[in-house]
Order: structure tokens, then C-alpha cells, then sequence
């Protein structure tokens, strides 16, 4: 299935890049890559380098068509991660290990 770039999904794209890089501005850790955690790069335009923004779907597209527009669905994300996550559901992230004496 074709992915449908309308100008309301580019409008909204624009504008989850430009809140990353107000929160970016404000050393607010949301800004940062959801997969990675790591700091993205809002000083470039939106997909030009690896570490660069790209925005993300939480839900992939492939397998949720309808919330490809749904800006609750949008992540940050590096360009890189996000192309080398591809279409794989997510990973969930358990926090710290505990260590095996516990």
C-alpha cells in the first residue's frame, strides 16, 4: 500500500519537527531519539544526514494504515533508526537490568 502524502500530513510533519526542535532548544530529553535515546541532530534539514530528523511511526504503516495521519502515533527519531528499524514493531524498553544478586 501506498503511503498518502497529502498536505495535511506534511503540514503536521512540519510541525512535529519544529516542536523536537523547540524541545531540543530547551534541553527537554523528548526531543531526543525514542529508539536510540540519543540526541538528534535539528540543526540540518529533516532527513539529510544519519543522525538527522526523521519522524516516525510508532505503529508502522504497514500494518496501521489509518494512523499514518494520527499525530499521536508520531516519534522522533534519527533517520538512521528509524530506516534500520524499518517496518518492526518496537521494542519495549524494560529499564534498568537488576543485577542477579538481587
Amino acid at each position: 500500500m501506498k503511503r498518502p502524502h497529502t498536505r495535511a500530513f506534511e503540514k503536521h510533519k512540519q510541525e512535529f519537527f519544529e516542536q523536537g526542535k523547540a524541545l531540543d532548544a530547551a534541553g527537554d530529553p523528548r526531543a531526543d531519539c525514542w529508539i536510540c535515546h540519543k540526541r538528534i541532530d535539528y540543526s540540518v534539514p529533516a532527513g539529510s544526514t544519519p543522525t538527522s530528523h526523521e519522524l516516525d511511526h510508532y505503529y508502522v504503516f504497514s500494518k496501521y494504515p489509518e494512523l499514518f495521519d494520527d499525530p499521536a502515533n508520531f516519534r522522533h527519531a534519527h533517520r538512521q533508526c528509524n530506516r534500520e528499524r524499518g517496518d518492526g514493531q518496537p521494542k519495549a524498553d524494560l529499564g534498568d537490568v537488576i543485577a542477579q544478586w538481587w
